[in-house]
């Protein structure tokens, strides 16, 4: 579903992500994960157009899409969970899920309703109003309503109470049992080795591991080096 090749972006005169290669199969769920600043939050932006690549390619069902503007990416079923959330704060919960839904999607409003109920609740609280949980809930909601093929979660857990990573942890399950592609970027390495079905470990921007989770938890080296794990 998604090749990228060899791909290098910059912020200016930063060079971020250098030859950068990856894969998502169709109805896989892969896990990006890495240090902070070792370019996983660049590379989704890069697949969404939102920091296009220099040099490379990325393909998406076939296509070379590392050129075209961003809203032309979401159009082609492409969604971004970011790590902000990007709630517009002055609008009400269903204000910002109205702006989102998109007459294709497989998933409606009814329906993302009733995989977050608590959003049902807050219809009319504004974005600024709701808990960070409820933030995310929101987030993820909002991009369902677009209809992805692909989705792209940028540390989903982030400053969310257990309870409520564990909320989220089986809404990325469900979706992996309704065959959504997933690129997952996320701090928390043990909650992404278990729903991931392949990882890629990057430093610096490169590709240091590429495996299962099984075999990245068996790599005492790269764990402790690259991840901080297990030290």
């Amino acid at each position: 579903m998604l090749q990228i090749r060899n791909i290098d972006t910059f912020y200016g005169l930063g060079h971020i992500l250098h030859g950068l290669s990856l894969e998502v199969a169709e109805g896989e769920a892969v896990a990006l994960l890495g240090r902070n600043g070792a370019g996983k939050t660049t590379a989704l932006r890069s697949i969404t157009g939102l920091t296009p690549p220099r040099r490379g390619e990325i393909r998406y069902q076939g296509r070379d899409i590392a050129r075209l503007d961003a809203h032309r990416i979401s159009r082609m079923g492409i969604a971004l969970v970011p790590e902000t959330r990007g709630i517009f704060s002055y609008l009400t919960c269903q204000e910002n899920l109205a702006i989102a839904r998109r007459a294709g999607s497989r998933w409606q409003m009814d329906t993302v309703l009733e995989r977050f109920p608590r959003l049902k609740e807050r219809l009319n609280h504004k974005g600024r109003e709701l808990s960070g949980g409820e933030q995310q809930m929101l987030a993820i909601a909002r991009a369902l309503l677009t209809g992805p093929e692909l989705l792209l979660l940028d540390e989903p857990s982030q400053g969310l109470a257990p309870l409520v990573v564990s909320v989220v942890m089986e809404t990325i399950r469900k979706l992996k049992e309704e065959r959504v592609s997933l690129l997952l970027v996320e701090q928390n390495a043990e909650m992404a080795l278990q729903l991931a079905d392949r990882v890629y470990v990057i430093d610096h921007g490169t590709v240091v591991f590429e495996g299962t989770p099984e075999r990245l938890r068996a790599d005492r080296q790269v764990m402790v080096t690259y991840l901080g794990v297990g030290g």
